[in-house]
This record gives C-alpha cells, sequence and structure tokens, in this order.
C-alpha cells in the first residue's frame, strides 16, 4: 500500500491548480466571494463530504466528513489576501491588482481541500472511525469595525461546537522545504492597540509661555512609554509596545492643541497583557501635572496562540513519520498575532509552521511584496494533516483527553 506521503504526491498538480488559482485570484478580507464558491464547489466533489456555507460569515465554507463513530476535530486554514501589490514576476502573478496572497493562505486552502481528498479516500477503505470539520474561515488578516476578525464570528455561530482539537498549519519563509517549526504553549501574541490624543491649549509659535504645548509633553511620554517593557515587565517575559502613527500640528507658527497617536501593544501571558494596559494609562497620566489632558482608548484584538503540546506531539510524530530526517526546530513563532489564537482558547489546538523558502535563495517575507513559496510544500502539507488526523483517531486523541 502507498504512504500517505506517496498518495499526497499523487495529487502534486491539482495541489499546484488549485494554489495557484487562489494566488491569482485574491481576495480581501470579509470579501472572499469567490474564492469561498471555488471552496464549496471543489469540496462537493469529494465523496461524502457534506458542504455548509455561510456560517457565522457570509463567506465561510465548512465540511464535514463521517466516518463511523469516533471523536471530532477540525481542520483550519485561512482563505483571505492582503492589500499589497505583487512584485514577483510569477506566471501565477495576482490579477487584482493591490490585492495579494502574501501570507500563504493560498497555499493553506489548497493543502486543506488536498487533505480533504485523501482522508475522503481513506474513510472509503476504513482506514478511520471519527468526524472531521475541514473550516475554511474567512478574514484571518483584517478585522471589521468592531475590532473583530473572523475567527470569533466562527465560533459564536457553533462552528467548533462537538469538536475535541483543532489544528491549523502556516507558510515559513524563514524555513526550507523538509523543515518545520513547532512550539509548546504561548507561540504568538495578543495583539492590542491604542489610539490616544493629547490635549492642551496650544498658541502662537513666537510666545509658547501663553499656552500649553502638547508636543513638548510628547516627548516625556515617549519616554515613559518606552520605559513600560524596559522597567515594568520581567526581561523572562514577551511584551512590545510600539508608535505607529503621530499627528499634530498645521503651520510652523503654531502650537498645535492636541496630538494624536496610535500605536500596537503586544505579550504573551494574559498577566503581562493585562499589566501593559494598565502601565499605559499609568504613563498618559504623567500629563496631567504638565497642565495636559488625554484620551486613551484600548481594543484587544486576538488572544495570543497557545499550542498543545500533545497536538504538537502528534504532529511532530506525523511529520517523522511522512519524512524521518525532517528538521524540527522548537522556537516561539514571534510577536505577530494570529486568530487561530481564539479557537486555542476554547479547546486543545495546535499551529505548526511550515518550511517553504523558494529555491532562488532570496528572503521572500511574509507580508511583503515579493512572498512566494517552494510549491513542494504543498505535498508536505496536506502528507502532515492527513497523517496527523490518521494517527488522532488511532487513539492519540484519548491522550489528549486525559491530559
Amino acid at each position: 500500500m502507498r504512504t500517505i506521503f506517496e498518495q499526497a504526491s499523487g495529487i502534486e498538480q491539482k495541489l499546484v491548480q488549485w494554489r495557484r488559482y487562489f494566488h491569482q485570484f485574491p481576495e480581501l478580507s470579509f470579501k472572499e466571494f469567490k474564492t469561498a464558491e471555488f471552496i464549496a464547489t471543489t469540496l462537493s466533489s469529494i465523496s461524502g463530504v457534506k458542504v455548509e456555507k455561510g456560517i457565522g460569515l457570509e463567506t465561510s465554507v465548512i465540511g464535514t466528513l463521517s466516518c463511523g463513530d469516533g471523536p471530532t476535530i477540525a481542520l483550519r486554514a485561512d482563505i483571505d489576501a492582503l492589500p499589497i501589490k505583487e512584485e514577483t514576476t510569477a506566471d501565477y502573478c495576482s490579477k487584482h491588482d493591490g490585492v495579494m496572497h502574501a501570507c500563504g493562505h493560498d497555499a493553506h486552502t489548497a493543502i486543506l481541500l488536498g487533505t480533504a481528498q485523501l482522508l475522503a479516500q481513506l474513510a472509503g477503505d476504513g482506514k478511520w472511525n471519527g468526524t472531521i470539520k475541514f473550516i475554511f474561515q474567512p478574514a484571518e488578516e483584517t478585522p471589521d469595525q468592531k475590532g473583530l476578525s473572523g475567527s470569533p464570528y466562527l465560533i459564536r455561530a457553533g462552528a467548533y461546537v462537538g469538536v475535541e482539537a483543532a489544528l491549523a498549519l502556516h507558510m515559513c519563509p524563514w524555513l526550507q522545504v523538509g523543515e518545520m517549526q513547532v512550539h509548546d504553549g504561548y507561540s504568538m501574541a495578543n495583539v492590542d492597540e491604542f489610539e490616544a490624543k493629547i490635549i492642551a491649549s496650544g498658541g502662537h509659535g513666537g510666545y509658547p509661555e501663553k499656552g500649553t504645548d502638547p508636543t513638548w509633553m510628547l516627548g516625556l511620554l515617549l519616554q515613559s512609554l518606552h520605559g513600560i517593557v524596559a522597567r515594568k515587565v520581567s526581561a523572562l517575559d514577551e511584551a512590545v509596545i510600539s508608535i505607529g502613527e503621530i499627528k499634530a500640528g498645521s503651520a510652523t507658527n503654531i502650537i498645535p492643541s492636541e496630538v494624536f497617536l496610535r500605536g500596537t501593544i503586544r505579550s504573551y501571558k494574559p498577566n503581562i497583557r493585562d499589566l501593559l494596559e494598565r502601565e499605559l494609562e499609568k504613563a498618559f497620566a504623567i500629563l496631567e501635572p504638565l497642565g495636559g489632558q488625554y484620551q486613551l482608548k484600548v481594543t484587544r484584538g486576538e488572544p495570543a496562540l497557545y499550542n498543545s503540546s500533545f497536538l504538537n506531539q502528534l504532529v511532530t510524530a506525523a511529520a517523522k513519520k511522512m519524512r524521518p530526517t525532517i528538521k524540527v526546530v522548537d522556537e516561539k513563532f514571534g510577536m505577530g498575532g494570529e486568530d487561530f489564537g481564539y479557537v486555542t482558547q476554547k479547546l486543545p489546538g495546535a499551529m505548526f509552521f511550515l518550511g517553504c523558502a523558494t529555491a532562488d535563495g532570496i528572503q521572500r517575507d511574509l507580508h511583503t511584496p515579493i512572498f512566494d513559496i517552494d510549491e513542494r510544500v504543498l505535498v508536505v502539507g496536506t502528507a502532515i494533516m492527513t497523517q496527523a488526523t490518521l494517527d488522532y483517531f488511532s487513539g492519540f486523541y484519548e491522550v489528549v483527553d486525559q491530559n
């Protein structure tokens, strides 16, 4: 009998075709209409898969495949693209000007479709028992006006009801094909934002003593803000506060009455998240003795990604079965955000990063106009997700439930 990797290799051409279709026709968050239509049509052609559309969001697609009695596992892929103008020379370059799959969601989606096809074939052969939910999630990249991305909408709508465990993968351009990165526990950041105003009287630039100057106050405030992580957070804890936008004034001889600023707050642990918010408020409070006032609003975004060590073991073991020589890097993924963190707040879950660096040696980082992948990763990802799911059904879920 052919191995799972050999079976995945047998559909490589189809995986590449799917990925290139998604890459050529990317769609932004909450607008993935053609993408969802293609996914739903493809899933409907796979024997045994029940397709549901519009769960939580209009552009979501969920395929459910059941084979006898057993546990339920969810496999998730994000399907949206970014507002980036592509600068690659690939013949499958984006045809939607200013929109690009610069984070690998095209590959994630193709891999999950391939995984669904293989697992459906294996269900017919009686190789597993249980239920699989193939969750194609919109809007991972950009939240809406309520500050919500796609994941919480699907969770609220019941997409994960009855699910005991969830798996996801992510493209990793800093590793080669045949390498993967895993990490137990907190692995990506809480992503929060703040916006604020410093309010003063302003005045004539030639007579600063007659008013109060918010730009002078800003300098002291920035020192205080940047000192929070350096002096209020343990060096052993991950934390970042960065200012991304400052606006003030309209003329050279007018001291403005307001300064507007926005920034991001990143952390891993819930207690550090709370600490940063409290210290931010204290930092702004220094403005009042200086004669200023302030308005501050903190908006919490996606929570930190928390990876189950047991599911990481499952994925790593599946990768080793597929390719014993695969290199596994155990490192945190960084201070970026990932809305799969909403899922791992609710149930055991794990995301792993899969090496996809291109053979030309150019560093094609995530969220850049030149991002691309070595498409051999499509077979690797499909094989690992398929093998991990089979191993879960073969009894690994009992270990997860006991822990």
